[in-house]
């Protein structure tokens, strides 16, 4: 991995790593507040041993007290002489090696100066204990020194300092242990989104989807909310993201054979609940918007739902035709929308595969191309049921819908082999629901007017230039009546038989926005 590569995971999962930070501050922070506080106190000892007046005896001395010190530092920290403290301050709640426990000492290199520290929960048995333990050791230094025959002791301890009672706890320390919960936390965080996103097999970008579906990404559909609550798009008024999206798949799909554009789409995913039903009817509702005749079939005739969405009659429809119990004529219905007709289900079959497969089935799927520009099948998720495959068979091809972030690439691989194995072509993949911001995220930008105040109004109106002849002479150096606008073109899809129609966007000197009738056509 590069290092842009952990910005873009650092950027994406910033969630993780904020959520595991702040569990590990609280951690810290409740493990501070519920930690019984440590008092620590501390002496000194002063180690010698008598010498002569010369320089070399006093040498010898002071190296050998050097020495005593290392030993001391040990029997500071032992059971014996704790022991003997626990004896002369009368407490029985502590054993010595207890007492032991909560003893350090330590002696810098080269001195004859030994520092004990003691920490106890009460400030003042800690002064007390560590006074003792110093008292303690000075007498048993003095026995351990003294000769059994008598005499002067080889070494001799003295306390240079004693402990005073402590004024703060030197445990918890509170701010020590929530900076440390911060770098612990932060690199917690980071390590789990970096696994994460190793782990993280589902579908987010367009290398992904077309080197699994093996076609071209055609779209990707923004998470819009209001599409819970309204799911077909009245394009006529809709300038949002999601409208956006599907017009430029709307021109996708014209240029996915330009002499031969695909006009019986299937549109399917490989599981539910990954934008299945909402693609293809705003697909259908964006190809109406163009002029073109559509209709929309609920082919999926084990869970439908185009009809309850746009409000027509699910009772008798696609499978009642396949049944022989009615015409095609009778079950055909109308929209709200313009120059859109509606093939509901009708009464679900116990045998949907089965219906859908049959030769009665493609004659319908034939009549429907001939009446209309074009046809769009909302069919069964791929990998529960055969049902989409089936009706691939009889289309131009099939869409296939990835959710981002949801469908993983063992689903998609599924699907498309499902596809494959009977020979469908796949027309190309959609991402659906894809994050409108951070990471993943696709912009829609759009053409408005402003008005005097800068804020955008409606797209404005496309007029042809008026053609005016004259007889009169030509004027030298004719000012350009158009000049070509650095915008995209506008492709108008055909209808069955047509070529595309593309219309230059041009400006003229006056900055608004018209269509140069010399270019239509081209």
């Amino acid at each position: 991995m590069e290092v842009h590569d952990y910005l873009r995971i650092l950027q994406a999962r910033w969630k993780i790593i904020a959520v595991t930070t702040v569990v590990v501050l609280l951690g810290a922070l409740g493990a501070s507040l519920l930690a019984t506080p440590q008092y620590q106190a501390s002496t000194r000892l002063f180690v010698s041993t008598s010498s002569g007046a010369s320089v070399s005896e006093i040498y010898q001395g002071n190296r050998f007290s050097q020495e005593r010190v290392a030993s001391y530092t040990k029997l500071l920290t032992g059971t014996t002489v704790a022991g003997r403290t626990l004896d002369a301050l009368g407490i029985t709640d502590l054993t010595p090696a207890g007492l032991a426990a909560k003893v350090k000492a330590s002696s810098a290199p080269d001195t004859v100066l030994i520092d004990t520290t003691l920490t106890d929960t009460s400030p003042e048995r800690a002064r007390d204990l560590a006074n003792a333990l110093s008292d303690e050791f000075v007498m048993m230094a003095r026995e351990l020194e003294t000769p059994e025959n008598g005499g002067a002791p080889a070494a001799r301890v003295v306390v240079e300092q004693y402990a005073t009672t402590p004024a703060a706890a030197v445990s918890p320390n509170t701010k020590r242990n929530l900076v440390l919960g911060l770098l612990v936390g932060l690199l917690l965080g980071i390590g789990a989104a970096v696994l994460r996103d190793r782990l993280d097999n589902t579908v987010k970008d367009r290398k992904t989807a077309e080197d699994i579906a093996g076609a071209g990404l055609v779209g990707t559909i923004p998470l819009d909310k209001e599409r819970q609550n309204e799911v077909a798009i009245v394009f006529r008024d809709a300038n949002s993201g999601s409208a956006e999206a599907y017009r430029e798949l709307r021109t996708n799909l014209q240029f996915l054979d330009v002499d031969n554009p695909p006009r019986v789409l299937v549109v399917t995913s490989a599981l539910p609940a990954e934008g299945k039903t909402t693609t293809a009817i705003n697909t259908a509702l964006v190809l109406a918007e163009a002029g073109h005749s559509v209709v929309l079939v609920e082919g999926d005739l084990r869970r439908p739902r185009v009809s309850k969405y746009l409000g027509v009659l699910g009772d008798a429809g696609f499978s009642t035709v396949l049944s022989g119990r009615a015409g095609l004529d009778d079950v055909l219905q109308p929209t709200r929308f313009e120059n859109l007709t509606v093939l509901a289900a009708g009464t679900l079959p116990p045998n949907p595969s089965e219906l859908l497969g049959s030769a009665t089935a493609k004659h319908v799927i034939a009549e429907l191309r001939a009446r209309f520009d074009y046809v769009i099948i909302d069919a069964s998720p791929l990998l529960p049921v055969t049902d989409a495959v089936v009706l691939s068979a009889a289309a131009d091809g099939a869409l296939v819908i990835a959710r981002h972030g949801k469908t993983t690439r063992e689903q998609m691989v599924r699907a498309v082999g499902n596809l494959d194995s009977a020979g469908v072509r796949v027309l190309g993949t959609i991402i659906t629901m894809t994050p409108s911001k951070g990471p993943g995220a696709y912009e829609y930008r759009y053409f408005y007017e402003s008005d005097d105040s800068g804020k955008a109004t409606t797209p404005a109106t496309v007029v042809a230039a008026p053609r005016v002849e004259s007889e009169a002479a030509p004027v030298p150096n004719p000012v350009p009546a158009y000049t070509v606008a650095p915008s995209y073109p506008e492709v108008v899809l055909p209808r069955a038989g047509e070529r595309p129609v593309v219309q230059a966007r041009m400006r003229p000197l006056n900055g608004s926005s018209v269509v140069d009738p010399g270019q239509q056509g081209q």
